[in-house]
């Protein structure tokens, strides 16, 4: 049995880098990948009480759904949950060097936040602005509970008043209850 399973919180450190397969202009496209990173900072304080942040940076490859989901929505700033798998490729480069780098393949995307804008005006995720359903493997799945609650609470109810009880009720029974 084996697990490659990534999970990650953070910020996008720039825009997503878009290509399209198989017509090379956005209208004409099959498949298309988006490439872009995401920054994950701890936060922890050391020994002498002085508190340190530690930033990695991640470089994440997003295909089809999760790849225009990442068009549309995703800037420079925009907070996400990722998951995904660690992938490593190798490749020669023009000089004849090796080089090899470990991306995170995205299997789902989550927005989280809120920024100014919209998708219409180049600005980042906005929950009105967002996709309606949900594309798991390869896309985009809405978070469980909205960030902010968008309708009022109810009106308390009044609290049910307990029947009333018989004058020789509980003191037969023997209370083994220790609280």
């Amino acid at each position: 049995m084996s697990l490659n399973k990534v999970m990650l919180i953070g910020n996008v450190g720039k825009d997503p880098e878009v290509r399209y397969f198989d017509g090379n202009s956005p209208q004409n496209a099959s498949s298309k990948v988006a490439r872009f990173t995401l920054a994950t900072t701890e936060r922890y304080r050391d020994r002498s009480g002085e508190m340190r942040e530690n930033t990695e940076w991640h470089n994440l490859v997003a295909w089809r759904n999760s790849a225009e989901l990442a068009e549309k929505y995703i800037r420079k700033g925009s907070q996400i949950y990722v998951e995904g798998k660690l992938s490593t490729r190798s490749w020669t480069d023009q000089s004849g060097a090796k080089r090899t780098t470990t991306e995170i393949v995205v299997d789902n995307i989550q927005l989280l936040g809120k920024r100014e804008g919209n998708a219409t005006d180049g600005g980042a995720y906005t929950p009105a602005a967002a996709p309606q359903g949900s594309y798991q493997q390869q896309g985009y799945s809405r978070p469980s509970q909205p960030a902010y609650p968008q309708q009022p609470a109810p009106a308390p109810q009044p609290a049910p008043q307990p029947a009333p009880e018989a004058p020789d009720a509980g003191l037969d029974e023997v209370d083994d209850l220790p609280f």
